[in-house]
């Protein structure tokens, strides 16, 4: 008998959107294409860092990421990636060697703030998905040619959704997933604009309700922002 979804919980029709070792790199893809939306942690506590992801876990996100900038955030990488409704990767991978040690601790996609032609060649070896940071049209045809399946759109274009719709004029092949400067008000406008994706920091976690220890505003902010995803009628 199957588990009854928690509160919040979306139903899964694509037959991942957990974490163990069969999940490869297409199906990955494929979750994240449906669920839409992974949230992003960074902060200076171990200790906030987890209580923060299990707010944003109990408002819907399934797919998380921790930044290696947090302290133990390798320790957190294990811990998430044991619970069977959450697909956990790790963030700031700069190169081979973070990139094998996330994975051995259980992160199944590796995340990069730079195109890294190495970090992307280690993760096709690991077997996991990469997602390396581009920001220009060359950048962002160059990891799709490395292998990259998604490509990170960062920093946030001036233009918005708009440098979305631009880029992918020329390039429709491309996946792009923005990770900076979407918000409940606009996240419609990035995915309406042919963004694959989206990956949320800011916007659920606040660096103030962080420190203040506000986990509850991070609840309701990741439900809110999960809602606002939800195509327009």
């Amino acid at each position: 008998m199957s588990s009854p979804r928690r509160r919040g919980e979306r139903e899964n029709t694509t037959g991942v959107g957990y974490n163990t070792p069969v999940v490869t790199s297409a199906q990955f893809v494929a979750c994240l294409g449906e669920v839409k939306a992974s949230a992003i942690l960074r902060c200076p506590s171990q200790e906030t860092a987890a209580a923060a992801m299990e707010a944003a876990v109990r408002g819907g996100f399934r797919v998380v990421e921790f930044t290696l900038t947090i302290p133990g955030a390798l320790d957190l990488v294990r811990d998430f990636s044991r619970r069977g409704d959450l697909v956990v990767g790790a963030g700031t991978v700069l190169t081979r060697d973070e990139a094998r040690r996330s994975v051995e601790h259980g992160a199944r996609f590796l995340v990069s703030p730079v195109m890294d032609p190495e970090v992307i060649a280690e993760a096709i070896v690991l077997g996991v998905t990469v997602i390396p940071g581009c920001h220009t049209p060359t950048e962002m045809l160059t990891a799709h040619r490395a292998g990259a399946p998604l490509q990170k759109l960062f920093p946030a274009p001036g233009q918005g959704p708009a440098y979305v719709r631009a880029c992918l004029g020329p390039l429709p092949f491309l996946r792009l997933v923005p990770t900076q400067g979407v918000d409940a008000a606009n996240v419609r406008d990035w995915l309406d604009a042919g963004a694959y994706a989206v990956g949320i920091n800011n916007a659920v976690f606040d660096a103030a309700e962080l420190k203040s220890g506000r986990v509850d505003r991070i609840e309701e902010k990741a439900r809110a922002l999960l809602a606002a995803i939800r195509p327009r009628t």
